[in-house]
């Protein structure tokens, strides 16, 4: 595997890193700012916004540049974006740089995606494309956690300029081992985006949005959860988020060796199970161990679902995938920033600190929904014509009688 690719995961890392250790730190950014929790909570939403704008747009404007220029561009947003939260003398402020952060999350994926698997054989493109998310699976078992850790005891500012520095390196990596790749030619963007007629790649993502919206539901609020309901010390909240990603790591492992198998069944198993266990989180959340066991087992079951959805999605999308990739990575943020609303929603409301858990849960049995009804459109879009038309043998036979 090239050099390159350690880059593009360095880039992928602190992009992970950024996005997620917010949870952990809501509650020293809300006490030094001096707003509630579930404002906060909007530098959740904020962020998972700006990736849903901006992974289309990104990817679009990107087809006009070089993809390791248009790489490097990227990773100046994030670093900009990590710095200006980093100084935030305001909560606005502060969100403000959350959201330009974020603009280069979803293109940074879909081009960097592209570029891993040019850069090897093609036998080989789908464990330079791994390598490449690799950095994304591993922020949440090293960089969130740490990230976490030194928030809560140097400062959460110092979080944010660490990620930013990050994020040089990530650049400065790009800029040395990513070699120049023309800028693809030939993209027809009427051709992209016509594959947002076909009513399965809606469907998938709305999936996307719904079910990766349970798991967000609950963990956004994963800190003052686990510090008021659980009893647990606010230093503890590290550790419970690296079970979370130890979940998340090995989720994604299984969601991605069942996807190609049976893809309809494991999002069955998957979300079914995900919205059984957040229902339970509203209970296990009053115990420490039961807690820690829910959290690992909700980022488990989160992750399972995200190769399948992808996977979904492609396939749906077959004849012009790029953008629908794209789109549907700012769909997994979408869902992120619909759910830590709501979340925050119905702890404002007096519902508690558990409440969001409920939230959670109807979320993933919507997505389940869907899933069902995704399927029974493809069965009754794929049966045979002349059973459709004659609804039955017997009824064939009769209209060739008659």
């Amino acid at each position: 595997m090239p050099l390159a690719l350690l880059a593009l995961a360095i880039g992928a890392f602190g992009i992970g890193t950024t996005e997620f250790v917010i949870m952990g730190l809501l509650p020293e950014v809300a006490g030094d700012f001096g707003v509630s929790i579930p404002t906060a909570g909007l530098l959740v939403t904020g962020y998972a916004l700006g990736v849903v704008i901006g992974a289309p747009l990104m990817t679009v404007l990107g087809t006009k540049v070089p993809r390791k220029r248009m790489l490097m561009l990227l990773m100046g947003l994030f670093i900009a974006g990590n710095l200006l939260s980093a100084v935030a003398p305001t909560f606005a402020v502060m969100l403000i740089g959350r959201v330009v952060a974020s603009l280069a999350h979803g293109a940074f994926f879909g081009i960097g995606s592209v570029v891993a698997a040019e850069l090897v054989a093609p036998s080989k493109k789908a464990g330079a494309i791994a390598m490449m998310f690799t950095g994304l699976t591993v922020a949440n078992v090293v960089g969130v956690p740490l990230g976490t850790l030194v928030g809560q005891h140097v400062g959460w500012r110092v979080t944010f300029a660490v990620v930013a520095a990050l994020g040089v390196v990530g650049l400065a990596g790009i800029a040395k081992l990513v070699p120049e790749l023309p800028k693809p030619e030939g993209v027809q963007l009427r051709h992209e985006l016509a594959a947002f007629k076909n009513t399965q790649v809606l469907l998938a993502m709305a999936m996307t949005v719904l079910g990766f919206g349970g798991v967000f539901a609950a963990i956004t609020y994963i800190a003052p959860m686990m510090t008021h309901v659980a009893g647990f010390a606010d230093g503890s909240v590290t550790w419970l988020l690296v079970l979370f990603g130890l979940g998340m790591v090995g989720g994604n492992l299984v969601g991605g060796r069942f996807a190609d198998r049976a893809l309809m069944p494991m999002l069955y198993v998957s979300l079914s199970a995900l919205a059984v266990v957040l229902a339970l989180f509203t209970f296990t959340a009053h115990n420490k161990i039961a807690a820690a066991v829910t959290v690992a087992l909700i980022g488990a079951l989160g992750f399972a679902t995200v190769p399948p959805l992808q996977k979904r999605v492609l396939d749906q999308a077959h004849d012009a995938p790029t953008l629908a990739s794209a789109v549907n990575i700012g769909a997994f943020n979408l869902g992120n920033a619909l759910s830590a609303w709501l979340g925050g929603i119905v702890i404002a409301a007096g519902f508690g600190y558990t409440s969001p858990n409920w939230v959670g849960a109807a979320l993933a049995a919507a997505a389940l929904a869907l899933a069902v009804l995704s399927a029974a459109l493809e069965r009754r879009d794929s049966a045979p014509s002349a059973v459709v038309a004659g609804g039955t043998p017997a009824g064939q036979r009769a209209s060739v009688h008659h």
